[in-house]
């Protein structure tokens, strides 16, 4: 009885591993590099530190003239008189003797003549002119800005290795709970050939009246439970794969077949592998980078509050053209000068630059409260996932003592049913107490990789 019953358990493993033989074998690995290079919010990652570098190159261009074009056309309804019609003496007094008066009237169109003479043609025109300006002194505005923006880009790229972390976590959370669910529907597939070949014996003991219909009836109970348990693991199997192959970004209906979902026995190390140094995880963690770059960027942010305060000194160079031509009567023709000099800012608006200041400081102030108060979690969280990995390991010690005595006891009661001396129900108690056993081990078996994983993730370490 026990070897056929060791044989159903080989045979039903058997069958699973053909089953999914033609299905895609992934590894922990190839899951991890295909959810890296699907997953959109790690995209959007990649987005965002391209853009604080495009900014931080933008802010290097602060320390280098600027030089820009400026153009310009204007129509106007009225050319421009230089010469007031009111000013054109409608006569010309002549020299007469004294007390007469003599003039020679002035026609009127040698009145508008003299009155043209001074008009300016200014129906259209033309301006526009090169300017350079090279800062020379803007309170320290630039360095800090340059600063800020060398701090934002190292806060994108911190930020994209935190999403990368979260990514690999939650990939190795679905992978092992698939691989926790194809272990128990093994070990379901296992206890429902277990009782269909109890099934079959107690069938012949009861033609042989050695058993009862109740005895039959009782096992056949057991099979259809087993037979449901069974069903469940398989569609348990089925929604945890889907949620893996959405994580990895492959299709939903893609078969995929896990490269440690058919071990016998997961390999799990030594529960004292690993050193917890807290100082270690505030060094690694990404959060604690990030919040300490944040903190100096809302310090650099202050700097640029404080420019407000002090003068702005720039160099200027221009050169200029109009039309009509400024320089040579107003001709229509364009004509140009160039220019240098120097320009000087002194603020004024204390009031406003004292709020912004203030400002700045309280968002500095508020970025080390968050940087304190994330130390303090981390240093919990990092406890709290010891202890759960040293309950894990003593879990996993008391679950494979359950094991070897559950296997003992299945023997033992199998050779007793055989042999007569063990009612059904008792060897049915030591089937599920069998099945209850190895599935607690699955359990803590996976919980160990699970908190090893959330611990590594605690204390910052590479995966």
């Amino acid at each position: 009885m026990i070897k056929k019953s060791c044989g159903a358990i080989l045979l039903i493993i058997f069958v699973f591993n053909t089953n999914v033989a033609a299905q895609q074998l992934l590894s922990l690995e190839q899951c991890r590099q295909l959810a890296i290079e699907n997953n959109k919010a790690l995209k959007i990652a990649s987005e965002q530190e391209k853009i604080a570098y495009y900014n931080k190159k933008d802010a290097l261009t602060k320390f280098f003239p600027e030089i820009q074009f400026l153009g310009g056309y204007m129509h106007n309804q009225k050319n421009l008189h230089l010469i007031s019609s009111s000013a054109i003496p409608s006569a010309i007094p002549l020299p007469v003797p004294i007390g007469e008066i003599s003039s020679i009237p002035i026609p009127d169109n040698i009145r508008d003549g003299i009155w043209k003479m001074g008009e300016v043609d200014i129906k259209n025109i033309w301006a526009g002119g090169f300017n350079l300006t090279q800062p020379i002194f803007m309170g320290g505005k630039i360095i800090a800005y340059n600063d800020l923006r060398s701090y934002a880009e190292e806060l994108a790229k911190t930020m994209k290795e935190t999403q990368m972390t979260d990514v690999i976590v939650e990939v190795d959370n679905a992978y092992w709970q698939v691989v926790s669910v194809a272990n128990k529907r093994k070990l379901a597939g296992a206890y429902v050939e277990l009782m269909k070949k109890m099934d079959s014996d107690i069938s012949a003991m009861e033609q042989e009246g050695v058993a009862t219909k109740a005895d039959r009836l009782s096992v056949n109970v057991k099979l259809n439970e087993a037979e449901m348990t069974l069903t469940k693991a398989e569609n348990g199997l089925s929604l945890a794969k889907m949620l893996l192959t959405q994580i990895c970004g492959l299709e939903i209906s893609d078969e995929i077949t896990l490269q440690d979902e058919n071990l016998d026995n997961l390999i799990i190390n030594g529960e004292n592998e690993m050193m917890p140094n807290v100082d270690e995880a505030l060094t690694n963690r990404t959060e604690i980078r990030s919040l300490e770059l944040a903190t100096k960027i809302y310090g650099k942010q202050e700097k640029i509050a404080q420019a407000d305060f002090m003068p702005n000194l720039a160099f200027t160079a221009n050169y200029l053209w109009t039309n009509p031509n400024l320089f040579d009567g107003f001709e229509k023709k364009f004509g140009g000068m160039w220019n240098v000099g120097v320009v000087l800012k002194v603020p004024l608006n204390f009031v406003s630059s004292s709020a912004k200041l203030n400002a700045a400081k309280a968002e500095t102030r508020i970025k080390r409260f968050e940087l304190a108060e994330a130390k303090e979690k981390i240093t919990l969280q990092i406890n709290q996932s010891v202890y759960k990995l040293n309950e894990a390991n003593k879990k996993l010690a008391s679950t494979q003592k359950n094991t070897e005595k559950a296997d003992e006891n299945l023997r033992y009661a199998n050779v007793g049913f055989e042999e007569g001396v063990i009612a059904a129900s008792d060897v049915m108690a030591a089937h599920t107490a069998w099945l209850a056993a190895h599935s607690d081990k699955i359990d803590a078996q996976i919980d160990i990789i699970l908190c090893k994983i959330y611990l590594n993730k605690a204390l910052g370490r590479k995966f």
